[in-house]
């Protein structure tokens, strides 16, 4: 069974990765770099302190912090220790069939997307932090990491269970530590 869903999942990283064209590699590139996102976070965080007074503000960036580096963690965890899944650009039996836009590929192993599980972690963390006050932002937020997860398969890294169990674990951290980061505000009265 799992054999057939790996099947599954290599026919359908192929697919989704053959969808891709020239003149899209360079926005798909420049989606999956992380560094492009500074300004979204800094508006992100920019949002969260008008909500926020200073010291709350302060323990909700060193949540996130934690958030970012549990997520970050585990993927190596999962990646290196108890899964160790070649990724696709790893894997010769589907070598020439896909497209690898990246001039490199990454680490050996891809199970599960690390990019995939920090971008919902912060989707979610910050849907719960800022919907009362922007209703809209939550759907922004799912779709702008799906999107990240997305381009993975498309740049050619990632298989999509990887990014679809990337999604979820990122979904439970970040729904896990918006309750720590409530939690310690109520503990520390700093409401």
């Amino acid at each position: 069974m799992i054999e057939e869903l790996a099947r599954l999942d290599t026919e359908l990283f192929i697919y989704l990765n053959n969808l891709g064209t020239e003149a899209w590699d360079g926005f798909w590139m420049f989606y999956t770099t992380k560094f492009n996102w500074i300004p979204f976070y800094a508006v992100l965080a920019y949002l969260m302190y008008k909500r926020l007074n200073t010291k709350m503000f302060l323990l909700t960036l060193l949540v996130i912090a934690l958030m970012i580096t549990f997520t970050d963690q585990m993927t190596n965890l999962f990646k290196k220790v108890l899964v160790m899944r070649l990724r696709p650009c790893h894997n010769e039996d589907i070598d020439g069939l896909f497209r690898l836009v990246k001039s490199y590929c990454g680490g050996q192993y891809g199970y599960f997307s690390g990019h995939a599980s920090n971008s919902m972690a912060v989707a979610v963390f910050t849907s719960f932090m800022l919907k009362s006050k922007y209703r809209f932002l939550p759907y922004i937020m799912i779709i702008w990491a799906i999107a990240m997860g997305y381009s993975r398969i498309y740049i050619g890294v990632h298989y999509p269970l990887d990014v679809l169990s990337g999604m979820l674990f990122g979904a439970f951290s970040g729904l896990l530590f918006y309750k720590l980061d409530k939690y310690l505000q109520t503990k520390y009265q700093l409401k």
